[in-house]
């Protein structure tokens, strides 16, 4: 099993960075233009999205190549 890499409002983060709104349904086609960027620190807790079927995932591996 590999580590998770989308993460809900309400879970913690499991590893300092920064973390990007991605698209919804994990569809890697749907940009989002001016998606919402934090920065956590291990163990905060994600806010919410703007868009309920968003989720946040770590910057770098939000890319799309």
């Amino acid at each position: 099993m590999g580590e998770q890499t989308e993460f809900e409002e309400g879970q913690r983060a499991p590893n300092p960075g920064v973390y990007v709104e991605v698209g919804e349904a994990r569809s890697f086609h749907t940009q989002i233009e001016n998606p919402k960027r934090i920065t956590l620190e291990k163990g905060d807790k994600f806010p919410e999205t703007t868009n309920k079927n968003r989720k946040w995932k770590k910057e770098e591996k939000a890319r799309v190549h």
